[in-house]
């Protein structure tokens, strides 16, 4: 059974323990297993993935996306997420609404994913990309733009592919990961360049108009 097969039928069985009685955040996770961090990576960038800065809420974002990467490198089994949230019981319809959107998008990307290069997802290798990748993208994410347009998008890409890529076993899609996050890195680079460019050429425009307003 592949694994994004397996995910469809542990969410259907989350809702059928739901219908028994009352199901909490953190039961669903352990339910998940492993599942956990690249499906709710998957759904927590989806908010990120716009054109204009949306503030602090970035920050924290990364931060949390950072703390993903650091978590599978050290082990956990399902993210480790603050208690207030931990504890939170759902009720069967929010189970059932919730489970039945992430059922819709993973069965949409299924059209263009395949499993490939899983030397890229499976093993000890695997977990160190996945991990780099979260860190990274998490990092970048976090980084406050307020001013630069699409900061979260392109890190938010990165998270993304990594995402699909672990719940299809699709390890090109991983690769385009990688890619986001050097894309990225680039980009922010020329923005700092052009910061610099710009800070040199208006220092030199004010010294050039006291040097005439004095002479």
């Amino acid at each position: 059974m592949t694994s994004h097969r397996a995910l469809i039928q542990t969410l259907h069985g989350i809702v059928k323990k739901a219908e028994r009685r009352p199901v909490s955040i953190k039961e669903g996770l352990l339910d998940l297993n492993h599942f956990g961090f690249s499906f709710i990576s998957f759904l927590l960038v989806l908010p990120f993935m716009q054109p204009f800065p949306v503030g602090p809420i970035s920050v924290l974002g990364g931060i949390t996306f950072a703390a993903f990467g650091w978590q599978i490198l050290k082990g956990y089994s399902v993210p480790s997420i603050p208690k207030k949230i931990d504890s939170i019981v759902l009720s069967r319809d929010n189970w059932r609404r919730i489970t039945n959107a992430a059922i819709k998008l993973i069965q949409w990307t299924e059209k263009f994913t395949k499993p490939r290069l899983t030397i890229l997802i499976k093993g000890k290798l695997g977990i160190q990309i996945e991990a780099a990748i979260l860190i990274l993208a998490g990092i970048l994410m976090a980084i406050p733009f307020g001013i630069l347009p699409l900061n979260n998008f392109f890190p938010g890409l990165a998270i993304l592919f990594c995402a699909l890529g672990q719940l299809h076993k699709d390890g090109l899609l991983v690769l385009v990961a990688f890619f986001w996050i050097l894309f990225t890195i680039f980009y922010f680079a020329v923005f700092f360049i052009g910061l610099y460019l710009l800070g040199l050429e208006g220092m030199h425009n004010f010294s050039h108009w006291i040097h005439q307003l004095v002479s």
